[in-house]
């Protein structure tokens, strides 16, 4: 036991905490803006102890993208496929949510890690498991994972999604866009997003359960 008023043991590092470190300094400043000077000051560490633990930047990326595949819910194998999928999208969703530098970086990777890969054969499985052929089960993999990460690109970048930040946002949008100039823009701004409970998100779900409806007709047919 530390004797009291003792200076706090200084943690290890190690190539899980420069990871899971450089996650949060992404989740702060963006990935653009991640160097290993900053990833060494924000670890109170030098920049020459990061490279003990990781080869460099590029390692780190391919660490950064396996841990947050890791955060995300595989399709449960007690569902049918269609529920089991859905399942694994919102989790998806959520977990990009809280990452937003990472949806354009999921598929981008030469070497992914055993999360990465584990995820992506689980979800193969699950579509497998469910009956869908070989052919329908690659374009429902690439048909899903265009959606999940386009619209976590699109949450990410929007000004805003929904509540006072929507209303401001969309306001400020009105006064440069006439109604007779644009009927259609007004309309949808003035009867739909301003409306009280409006908020972006809520359209992930409503395309996805049109995506995996459209799915299960063509696998049926």
């Amino acid at each position: 036991m530390a004797a009291a008023g003792a200076t706090p043991r200084k943690q290890r590092l190690s190539a899980e905490r420069v990871l899971e470190g450089a996650v949060a300094l992404a989740d702060e400043i963006g990935v653009e803006a991640l160097t290993i000077r900053k990833l060494a000051d924000a670890l109170a560490t030098r920049p020459m102890s990061i490279y003990h633990h990781v080869a460099g930047k590029e390692a780190i990326l391919d660490g950064m993208i396996d841990l947050v595949f890791a955060e995300i819910d595989p399709p449960p194998v007690d569902l049918d496929w269609k529920p089991a999928i859905r399942q694994r999208c919102l989790s998806a969703r959520a977990v990009l949510a809280c990452h937003p530098w990472a949806a354009p970086l999921m598929e981008s990777r030469t070497n992914p890690g055993p999360a990465t890969l584990g995820h992506h054969d689980a979800v193969l499985g699950c579509l497998r498991r469910g009956g869908l052929s070989l052919e329908m089960t690659a374009h429902a993999y690439a048909l899903i994972d265009s959606y999940v990460y386009g619209f976590a690109l699109q949450e990410a970048n929007l000004p805003a999604t929904g509540g006072a930040d929507m209303t401001e946002f969309a306001e400020s949008i009105i006064e440069r866009m006439p109604a007779k100039t644009y009927p259609h823009l007004a309309e949808l701004t003035d009867d739909y997003v301003l409306q009280p409970g409006y908020d972006f998100r809520s359209e992930f779900e409503f395309g996805l359960d049109l995506i995996l409806d459209a799915l299960l007709a063509a696998a049926n047919r």
